[in-house]
């Protein structure tokens, strides 16, 4: 699995077509991140360990594909799409941690982005995001998202149990991401394959 874009118009694109883009994918990804959720309730009703942590979290698919396709505006609309999701369903009592976990779930994958353009060499248009680099990016996500949410718990002074609740949602979040690239994978594996081109003569 390996995803490439292709380069537009050699002209390149204006202000307002740029504009437009990062609006577009701060709106898909928000869109994206609410579906998840709803799916999660759908899906995995039980697996829950507290508010907002579980054994398997889809969402967490957003939290690392839309900083990791679409750059900043993907981290953006993940942020606003868990902010919908804290204040109106997980913690509509705690105004607090809705706003500190939104800032969590968007801020950390966009840190593993920055990470992997940095350190790891992927390149910014994503010609070189192999599937082994991806699998390789999970579990760094996947530890960095808990770290970060766990940090603030342990500021607040959240009376839980920090390193079990730690260790649920790295597995959950990495177990939910690698569920959501499967199954796009298998959808996008179920679309009919480009006409080869025909060769000049």
């Amino acid at each position: 699995m390996s995803f490439r874009l292709t380069p537009g118009n050699h002209a390149g694109p204006g202000v307002s077509d740029r504009a437009g883009v990062a609006c577009a994918s701060v709106v898909g990804s928000v869109v994206f991140y609410l579906l998840l959720a709803r799916l999660q309730d759908w899906v995995f009703p039980n697996v829950e360990f507290m508010r907002g942590v579980g054994w398997i979290y889809l969402p967490a698919g957003a939290r690392l594909l839309c900083p990791l396709l679409l750059g900043l505006p993907g981290a953006v609309g993940v942020l606003v799409g868990s902010w919908c999701e804290c204040f109106f369903h997980l913690y509509p009592d705690d105004p607090m941690r809705s706003f500190a976990g939104g800032i969590s779930s968007a801020l950390a994958p966009y840190l593993v982005y920055l990470f992997a353009l940095r350190v790891l060499g992927m390149q910014a248009s994503l010609a070189n995001l192999t599937s082994r680099r991806l699998l390789l990016l999970v579990p760094l996500f996947g530890v960095a998202s808990p770290l970060m949410h766990h940090l603030w718990f342990w500021m607040h002074g959240d009376h839980v149990d920090l390193a079990q609740g730690f260790a649920v949602m790295a597995a959950g979040d990495m177990l939910g991401a690698l569920v959501v690239l499967y199954a796009l994978k298998g959808m996008l594996g179920l679309l009919p394959a480009p006409a080869p081109r025909r060769k000049d003569l």
